[in-house]
């Protein structure tokens, strides 16, 4: 029984590692079709509005519609986006970058903080 248990485990963590991930690297020979036109909706507060993209599953390019997102102050969405090179087309998933101005005030935050703790020693 002990070791059927094993065995067991053992199938299911190789099953779920085929399972790609959100937002995992997925580079195909198909590229995907142009981008559909949509209507973006009027602005909401609080939201910001990632475009749709098209996904691959499993053997074709299936259109994500857009969607409103609640936003992160300070950050701004970048959205996702199918890179071409050679060929081949690799999917880069969305993600939320740090607005330049915020960076460049966080680096002059610490700058400062590191001249005060130098000061006072």
């Amino acid at each position: 029984m002990r070791l059927r248990n094993l065995i067991f485990c053992f199938l299911m963590v190789i099953g779920t590692a085929a399972i790609p991930a959100a937002g995992a690297n997925v580079i195909i020979e198909i590229a995907p079709p142009p981008a559909r036109t949509e209507v973006v909706p009027p602005p909401r507060s609080g939201y910001e509005w990632a475009p749709g993209y098209w996904r691959w599953e499993g053997k074709q390019h299936v259109w994500v519609p857009g969607r409103w997102m609640a936003e992160r102050p300070g950050y701004y969405w970048v959205p996702e986006r199918w890179v071409s090179k050679n060929g081949r087309h690799q999917f880069e998933p969305g993600r939320w970058e740090r607005r330049k101005e915020d960076r460049e005030r966080r680096r002059d935050d610490n700058e400062r903080r590191h001249e005060e703790r130098d000061h006072h020693r």
